[in-house]
């Protein structure tokens, strides 16, 4: 069968994973001034901040097409700088029944976890979508370290 899938991957962030958890927790309408090549627009929906229960959409290019994500946040934990996206609309459930995002960032650290559905066995692993996230956070990592 194997329709359920999880991939992890972190990578070192030079000006520290709080300085990261920061951009994502607070200051997450800068991303798209901080990698406007990536990410077009960034919108909460519901809610005034990043927190349990408040709705979001990311507009972003990928691969040269724009794209959309809406996500709920289901969890946000300040001790372990964690924040858990669900996708509830947007591009990715064309491809997958259930996708959720989370964001983890320690010292030097940042890890991405991506839990998710397939909705057939011919969908491909969201590895392209992996490698997207990653090259955002060396954009806020470079963006960060020069300030």
């Amino acid at each position: 069968m194997g329709l359920k899938g999880k991939l992890i991957s972190s990578v070192e962030v030079k000006c520290g994973g709080h300085s990261v958890h920061d951009i994502f927790h607070a200051k997450t309408h800068h991303i798209s001034n901080i990698s406007p090549s990536k990410v077009k627009n960034f919108e909460i929906h519901e809610g005034e901040t990043i927190e349990v229960g408040a709705i979001v959409e990311w507009t972003y290019n990928d691969d040269g097409k724009d794209k959309t994500a809406k996500q709920v946040i289901e969890a946000v934990d300040h001790e372990t700088k964690t924040i858990t996206w669900k996708i509830i609309g947007g591009d990715l459930l064309e491809l997958y029944d259930s996708f959720t995002i989370i964001t983890s960032c320690d010292h030097h650290w940042t890890t991405w976890t991506f839990l998710y559905e397939k909705k057939t066995e011919d969908t491909p692993e969201p590895l392209v979508l992996l490698a997207y996230v990653l090259h955002v956070t060396k954009e806020i990592e470079n963006h960060l370290l020069k300030q």
